[in-house]
């Protein structure tokens, strides 16, 4: 059997990935307007990423559900207040992101979006909780502190940084996914011709 060791080792080098991909897109869209070479390469990006990107932003939150259910189920690492509320951000997503992914359908950004920003912000004050234990504001109780690390790979990567890493990756692709281009001609219903029977 895997160690838990091991898969925190795994999820924190996905993590790093998806650390990296969020940094060159957010420095691709502000250079973008003062460079041309930027603009092309995030044009370049959108139209070789804009058609997975709402299937890949699926198997991101379906990876971060299936990480948190490892960590508190196998692993036994009890979810605190905060752990919680990330899971009702990120676990809705797995279900919205794979129904736009199969109806190719971006206009679910509107819906996802929001989930995985208010997600990323209870995640972030999570994991500065990690290290400030004096900001909690009495969000999380003593039988399970919301500042309990069960682990830090690389020195850095614990369980809400996973989280923020991944509702910060679901809302960059998100911003790249573009619509299904229609293949077939729109048709439609017949004219009603004027005295012609119902």
């Amino acid at each position: 059997m895997i160690s838990v060791a091991t898969v925190a080792l795994f999820y924190a080098l996905l993590a790093l990935v998806a650390n990296v991909i969020v940094i060159g897109l957010v420095i691709l869209r502000v250079a973008a307007p003062r460079s041309e070479t930027a603009r092309a390469w995030l044009d370049d990006v959108r139209g070789s990423i804009g058609q997975i990107a709402l299937p890949v932003a699926w198997l991101v939150a379906v990876a971060a559900t299936a990480g948190s259910l490892y960590f508190s189920e196998i692993a036994h690492f009890e979810p605190c207040r905060l752990c919680w509320y990330q899971r009702i951000a990120m676990y809705p997503l797995v279900v919205i992101l794979g129904v736009a992914a199969w109806r190719q359908d971006a206009s679910a950004r509107r819906y996802a979006a929001p989930l995985a920003a208010i997600g990323g912000v209870i995640a972030a004050y999570h994991y500065v909780l990690e290290w400030l234990p004096s900001l909690d504001l009495g969000a999380c109780q003593l039988s399970t502190p919301c500042t309990l690390v069960y682990f830090r790979e690389l020195g850095f990567i614990s369980l809400p940084y996973l989280a923020l890493s991944a509702f910060l990756l679901i809302l960059a692709l998100l911003t790249l996914a573009q619509p299904r281009e229609h293949s077939e001609p729109v048709t439609r219903p017949a004219e009603r011709v004027p005295g012609a029977a119902a």
